[in-house]
């Protein structure tokens, strides 16, 4: 029973890849919203990046924030958890809709 699970997962990690449902960006800190399916629902999470230029000029992510990114930071997180609100609210209200499967 474990390989059957093992191969679930690389099954789904090997399909295209998962994208945020909502992201919140303020500068060059952004946060990506996830949907992820339960059998108690959709729960929502958050990733939170930095994007910054390397010695090369190439973009690149990072999770570390200095002084200067924190009220950023504060700032987008904020906005996040207002965004998965807004969604988990509509989550519900669609599911009211629905007539009762009973």
């Amino acid at each position: 029973m474990k390989n059957s699970n093992r191969t679930a997962t690389r099954k789904q990690t090997e399909g295209p890849a998962q994208q945020p449902v909502a992201k919140v960006k303020i500068g060059l800190i952004t946060a990506a919203i996830w949907a992820n399916q339960t059998e108690k629902g959709t729960l929502y999470n958050a990733t939170i990046d930095r994007r910054y230029r390397d010695g090369n000029g190439d973009w690149k992510s990072s999770g570390s924030y200095g002084r200067d990114d924190l009220l950023t930071l504060a700032k987008v997180a904020d906005l996040a958890h207002s965004k998965i609100v807004e969604l988990a609210a509509a989550d519900r209200a669609e599911a009211d809709e629905q007539p009762d499967a009973a």
